[in-house]
């Protein structure tokens, strides 16, 4: 038997995790492995983008955990600046276009993880200069040059987590700052009512924030954008972001044959196995929520990562699974902290759930300890069962965090009786001596019994 050719597709998280897992378990002499990058960097955190634009950290090199020489001398071949354009599964062969240059290689076993591409909509197709997207390292150098001095105003689209975080970067850069949302609040992963904290913060940071709002077209004055128009008027934009949500990048996929769900990303089993020698990870996927029991659109670096590194060991001839996720996520808004995990209230709608809700107020430390400071909790929890479906937290320093505990409990199916009973740390630095988790679950409790 020869050695077995690995191509694949997409040099960050999920393609390079699959990658390495791939070469731990098989020699060189057993498995050579091509990856292709369309970009010019690898291993990356896109999630630290906006921290880098607002000055927080440095990059871009801080921002790189592995550049391809470092996977060089682990026997992985990473060429940057090649773009893979088709797929063809009968022939085995990829096409990758670099500069001017096309080719064809051909491969044993693929791994497909082109990532996810941001939502541009028709009005933002402009050969215009200063409008963005924040997807890619390259994304994020090219808005730090153009933001160069003489550059006052930016108008942020879009107000979920890359939304809001990009706003503050850019308040820290010292522009005026205006984000434009289309929904009644900010952040709409998490239910109005804690939306609406997220507002006062984002308001409280000088930003004019403008909910209801819909973007129509950009105006530019010769090779620059200049404003925003929107259905309640035009707004004045030396820079435009756009932070409106990614979608699964599966057009070669699909191109290719290879099946999409519901969710719009490639399907896999457990595996991440799409079909024979052919596997996809990371954000161009979709994933099962363990809490609707449907498919779901996903993009998180933690994913990538995890399904990665799942198609690799399958890959090297181990066996893993990805067993789903339940919706965690979080974000700061300056020193306001945002998490949720499993379902808001609009999904478990969705998902036909009967349910209740609890919201308390507590603060993350004893209220007599210095820095304590409020925190909001709200949880939902099933009819009949008190299953804990969901959890939201917005608050300040050391609040938000405390989603993981939340998370455990749904992943594990908990129910918030049981949760009442949980042996969480204490000390007054810490926590009340009723930790906010626990309040809220008896209170979830109560209402259960209501």
């Amino acid at each position: 038997m020869g050695v077995v050719r690995l191509i694949v597709i997409g040099g960050d998280a999920a393609g390079m995790s699959a990658a390495s897992q791939a070469r731990r378990r098989r020699g060189p002499d057993d498995l050579e492995i091509l990856a292709f990058e369309r970009g010019d960097y690898t291993s990356y955190s896109a999630c630290g983008i906006p921290y880098w634009v607002g000055g927080l950290v440095d990059g871009p090199e801080a921002l790189i955990a592995r550049d391809p020489e470092r996977f060089r001398t682990h026997r992985i071949e990473v060429r940057t600046g090649h773009e893979v354009t088709g797929i063809d599964l009968d022939k085995r062969t990829v096409t990758v276009r670099a500069g001017s240059h096309t080719f064809e290689e051909g491969f044993d076993q693929l791994v497909y993880a082109a990532g996810a591409t941001p939502v541009r909509p028709p009005w933002a197709d402009t050969p215009a200069g200063g409008v963005f997207g924040v997807q890619t390292l390259g994304d994020g150098a090219a808005l730090r040059e153009w933001l160069a001095p003489g550059r006052k105003t930016a108008v942020v689209v879009g107000g979920g987590y890359i939304g809001v975080e990009m706003a503050e970067a850019l308040v820290r850069r010292g522009l005026t700052v205006t984000l434009v949302e289309k929904a009644p609040q900010p952040m709409s992963t998490v239910d109005p009512d804690m939306g609406a904290l997220v507002a006062e913060a984002v308001r409280g940071l000088g930003i004019d924030l403008r909910t209801g709002v819909t973007v129509s077209a950009l105006e530019t004055d010769g090779d620059r954008v200049r404003a925003v128009v929107t259905d309640a008027g035009t707004i004045p934009a030396d820079v435009v972001v756009l932070g409106l949500g990614v979608r699964p990048n599966t057009a070669l996929a699909e191109a290719a044959g290879l099946p999409l769900g519901p969710a719009g990303g490639l399907v896999t089993d457990l595996r991440q196995q799409v079909t024979d020698g052919i596997w996809a990870a990371g954000d161009c996927t979709q994933v099962l929520h363990r809490v609707s029991g449907r498919p779901a659109h996903v993009p998180l670096g933690t994913h990538a990562n995890k399904q990665g590194r799942v198609a690799g060991i399958n890959i090297g001839g181990g066996y893993a699974t990805f067993p789903g996720v339940v919706g965690t996520a979080i974000t700061k808004i300056c020193d306001l902290e945002v998490a949720r995990t499993g379902l808001s209230s609009r999904e478990a709608d969705a998902a036909g759930y009967r349910y209740v809700t609890a919201t308390i107020e507590s603060t993350n430390r004893a209220g007599y300890f210095p820095g304590a400071v409020p925190m909001t909790v709200k949880v939902l929890a099933e009819r009949g069962t008190g299953k804990l479906l969901g959890a939201q937290i917005v608050g300040r320093t050391e609040a938000a965090k405390r989603i993981d505990a939340f998370a455990v409990a749904v992943w594990n199916r908990m129910t918030v009786t049981e949760m009442t009973s949980l042996d969480l740390g204490y000390a007054p630095p810490y926590a009340p001596v009723w930790d906010p988790i626990l309040i809220a679950a008896r209170k979830a409790e109560q209402a259960l019994r209501g």
